[in-house]
């Protein structure tokens, strides 16, 4: 095995790191996670609140269903369920047993408190920032970097001991990624010992599973994957881009199931996974294969997003997509060489779709990245690659990979703060309507 037996270690922490179940979309759940968090260190409800948060958390939380709320969007009804209904134990599953009167309890503190949102000029791509007051107290919570990153916590302004906080680290503190690779990571899916991974996976492929069956089952969001389903039922390509937009479908528009998330985002969870397992079934491969296949996905996925960065305006699905393309190829027999070239032949064809929020349409974006995935495959079967200097492909995968972080970490930067203009829905301040 390429890794070292070190390495081998540091695999099984990454995919403990990644693999978090989580409903509802992360950016508004980590909202509400934070909102918990501070309530539960003021101690009581309360009277105010304000929030300060990253443009890209803005992006992402403006325009997704928040699980238990009865409908309601938007960054102050995360917060409200966070602070009204919210179990601050449970991290990115903080408001999954939300009540029918819980529910009345989060509009009423709508109607009740001021919530004022301002975008943050902490300068960190992720960034929430927390204060609530009441009594003459006040409590502060910040997060950062990643979902459950709780770096600061105070009361009155005063920080908590840090036995208080939930986590004490930057993204940098994550366990280090910079060995993996294309290869070592096909190598390990081939010949790990799933023991050690096998119950992340499990609820992994369970969850996903089941929440791709309730978006093509009922009516959720845009309804892409039934869409696609419907539109040519017999063909397998159709089928396998339906499975992993359904999940999406449902999961944008508010369904109370959890998904288990990859690279901090459930729809890369659901695009590297479901599509996968469909075509799994598909060919008739064993349990043991079709873990593996969602092994390598996952990696891929966290491989290729390790240079991007939890939060863009590049799209990723697309990161998701190509790999579950791979994992495609996997299934197939495919060698090394095989399963560069699908990758590379995947991102020529899909980096240049942009993260404008987390929305129904979010089910389109996986849909068109599964789509890439199935492609890049199709045309390395067929002897047809992409090569160096085909715009952004480098002279390897690796090479690849680094160009398209590059373009999604640097070159985009100025992207986010344009998209949010172009939704003129950022104001500076936004403040709910308290009643009379």
């Amino acid at each position: 095995m390429i890794f070292s037996d070190i390495q081998q270690k540091q695999v099984v922490q990454i995919l403990h790191e990644e693999l978090l179940p989580a409903m509802g979309c992360t950016e508004p759940i980590a909202i509400a996670y934070a909102a918990a968090v501070a309530r539960e260190t003021l101690g009581k409800a309360p009277a105010r609140v304000e929030i300060s948060v990253s443009g890209n958390i803005i992006k992402n939380a403006k325009s997704v269903v928040v699980p238990n709320t009865n409908g309601l969007k938007g960054i102050p009804a995360a917060a409200a369920a966070g602070i009204a209904a919210g179990q601050a134990e449970r991290k990115l599953e903080v408001i999954s047993s939300i009540t029918e009167r819980q529910q009345a309890d989060i509009a009423s503190f709508l109607k009740s408190c001021p919530i004022e949102v301002r975008a943050s000029r902490s300068g960190a791509i992720f960034d929430i920032e927390i204060k609530v007051y009441a009594e003459g107290h006040s409590a502060e919570v910040e997060i950062r970097d990643f979902h459950t990153n709780i770096v600061r916590i105070e009361k009155d302004g005063q920080a908590l001991p840090a036995e208080n906080k939930t986590e004490m680290r930057g993204e940098s503190g994550l366990t280090d990624r910079s060995f993996l690779s294309v290869e070592s990571i096909l190598d390990y899916a081939r010949s790990c010992d799933l023991a050690e991974v096998r119950a992340l996976l499990a609820r992994q492929m369970q969850y996903n599973r089941a929440i791709a069956e309730e978006g093509m089952e009922h009516r959720w969001g845009a309804g892409i994957g039934r869409t696609i389903r419907d539109s040519a039922p017999e063909n397998l390509r159709c089928r396998l881009r339906a499975a992993a937009a359904a999940g999406s479908d449902a999961r944008m528009s508010g369904c109370e199931m959890p998904v288990v998330i990859v690279s901090g985002s459930g729809n890369q969870g659901l695009t590297a996974s479901v599509p996968v397992m469909a075509y799994a079934k598909e060919i008739g491969a064993d349990a043991e294969q079709e873990m593996s296949a969602v092994l390598l996905s996952d990696l891929l996925t966290i491989h290729l997003k390790s240079g991007i960065g939890r939060l863009s305006a590049y799209c990723g699905a697309v990161s998701a997509g190509c790999s579950a393309g791979a994992a495609i190829a996997f299934l197939d027999g495919a060698d090394y060489p095989q399963i560069a070239h699908t990758l590379e032949n995947a991102l020529a064809i899909a980096s240049g779709i942009v993260c404008d929020g987390a929305k129904p349409s979010c089910a389109a974006k996986i849909a068109a990245a599964v789509d890439a995935g199935i492609t890049g495959w199709e045309m390395c079967k067929s002897g047809r690659n992409f090569h160096a200097g085909d715009g952004l492909v480098g002279e390897d995968v690796e090479k690849t990979i680094t160009n398209i972080g590059r373009l999604a970490r640097v070159g985009m930067r100025e992207t986010v703060e344009e998209i949010l203009r172009i939704m003129t829905v950022a104001p500076a301040v936004e403040r709910t309507p308290t009643s009379t």
